[in-house]
């Protein structure tokens, strides 16, 4: 199960991020629309030689409209996030999962249609898939309160939830050379098929929980169900919910906000960094594909390490849940903000830049292993990836504003904005994080576990 829903979130990342380094081949860079403001710091001298060698389509879109079609995802991933959470963790997440990979994989075929009809219908194109992508991370929460034993839940979830690093750092290169080989409509094609291929494994082998799966082993049904290691929490939650203390949690809101600060740097980098890697780096598509994969790697192995290191730290009682969460997210926030800010005053020095980059991206992976199912989780994850999708839809809008003359004083700006916002997340975490179940998410059987466990073992 950790298995295919890392290769599935490699491809959903894989269909999000196609477009951060298509664009570059996309773009007609000699448009003289462009406005170039000569009175800022001018970028990085281009090198001879560069041009539309494919022979592919190239559209004369400016700096804010490329932010808003980079955006364009995030408005439809919005709308599904709560609703998508809520409906798995009711049914079970395996449909909806299997579903919306499917759905964005076979609308993600469409692009170079949508792109030949105008800039509009690519925004439209674009939303939609973001729609169908929505309910994937909550519909993996939903399967992990069903399926992960508590004390493997970080790992198994780690694992799974990497893939979408794991598929940027695969994506990122391979449009860059699809781009330079094939023309970038088969960067469409193709990742849009992988995801089709992905649905028929996922439909073919997932169940929504141990009950119902045809080929799990006695052993390890008995193991998840009947045993003591898997609480009562581990069930779907019914239709009612406890909305107003929902709304009145100060520490869920204290993940919210943080998720947002965060997400707002690894969205800017996400959606952007080829494209500064192209006007202010001036890389070839290829370079630039690898070079803006680079942070991903990092994250990825940051992410697993995260994982590993949280669980261990947990399970011999080092620290507190609340102190270990605490610790990961303000190191997790506080390190990228530092690197970015280092990147604003290195110049043109391109080893230096992809450097700090990548370490930015990387440390961003400390934070990864922080969220655990719970009873809501499905549902809380919809919540926190609602409020942590606006940072998707507004980074690249205002990065475009900020870079329309494609200046270093531009994307200074760009990274500084980043670096402060992080930094508020990892305060604002700090002071009202909390590692503790709260009451409103604990049923009677929970509370009623610890006295139950003291029992059996008195008994022993």
């Amino acid at each position: 199960l950790a298995l295919l829903m890392f290769l599935g979130f490699s491809v959903v990342y894989g269909l999000r991020v196609n477009l951060s380094v298509a664009m570059v081949a996309m773009v007609n860079a000699t448009d003289p629309s462009v406005d170039r403001n000569t009175s800022a710091a001018p970028a990085c001298p281009l090198p001879a030689g560069s041009g539309n060698s494919s022979g592919t389509p190239q559209y004369p879109w400016d700096s804010e409209t490329q932010g808003w079609l980079l955006g364009a995802f995030f408005f439809g991933y919005l709308c599904t996030q709560i609703p998508g959470g809520y409906l798995a963790g009711h049914y079970g997440g395996s449909r909806f999962l299997g579903v919306g990979v499917l759905g964005t994989a076979a609308l993600t075929l469409l692009t170079p249609l949508a792109a030949g009809w105008g800039s509009r219908w690519l925004f439209a194109l674009r939303a939609l898939e973001g729609f169908g992508e929505g309910v994937t991370y909550p519909s993996m929460m939903a399967m992990w309160t069903r399926w992960a034993p508590p004390l493997e839940r970080s790992r198994l979830m780690t694992l799974s939830g990497s893939g979408g690093s794991f598929g940027a750092f695969v994506a990122l290169p391979l449009t860059g050379f699809i781009c330079e080989k094939l023309g970038w409509p088969a960067v469409f094609y193709l990742c849009g098929g992988a995801g089709c291929l992905w649905s028929i494994f996922w439909f073919a082998f997932v169940s929504d929980d141990p009950h119902t799966h045809r080929r799990i082993s006695e052993e390890e049904r008995d193991y998840i169900i009947k045993t003591s290691s898997l609480l009562p929490q581990g069930t779907g939650h019914g239709w009612s919910l406890p909305l107003l203390s929902m709304v009145l949690s100060v520490p869920l809101w204290a993940i919210i906000f943080t998720q947002m600060c965060s997400n707002w740097t690894f969205y800017t980098l996400l959606t952007s960094l080829p494209t500064y890697m192209n006007d202010v780096l001036h890389f070839d598509l290829q370079s630039n594909g690898f070079l803006s994969a680079l942070p991903y790697l990092g994250n990825l192995l940051m992410s697993l390490l995260a994982g590993v290191a949280a669980d261990f730290l947990m399970e011999r009682k080092v620290f507190s849940t609340t102190t270990v969460r605490k610790a990961f997210t303000f190191t997790g926030l506080l390190l990228p903000a530092l690197f970015l800010v280092l990147v604003s005053y290195v110049g043109c020095d391109h080893a230096l830049i992809v450097t700090f980059l990548t370490l930015s991206t990387s440390s961003g992976g400390i934070s990864s292993s922080l969220v655990f199912p719970g009873r809501y989780a499905g549902f809380l994850l919809g919540i926190t990836n609602t409020f942590g999708t606006i940072p998707g839809i507004m980074a690249p809008i205002v990065t475009g504003h900020f870079t329309e003359d494609r200046s270093l004083d531009g994307w200074r700006t760009v990274f500084w904005v980043a670096a402060g916002i992080n930094v508020g997340g990892a305060v604002f975490y700090t002071v009202f994080g909390s590692g503790r179940i709260q009451p409103w998410a604990n049923t009677e059987e929970n509370r009623a576990e610890p006295e139950r466990t003291r029992a059996r073992t008195a008994t022993r």
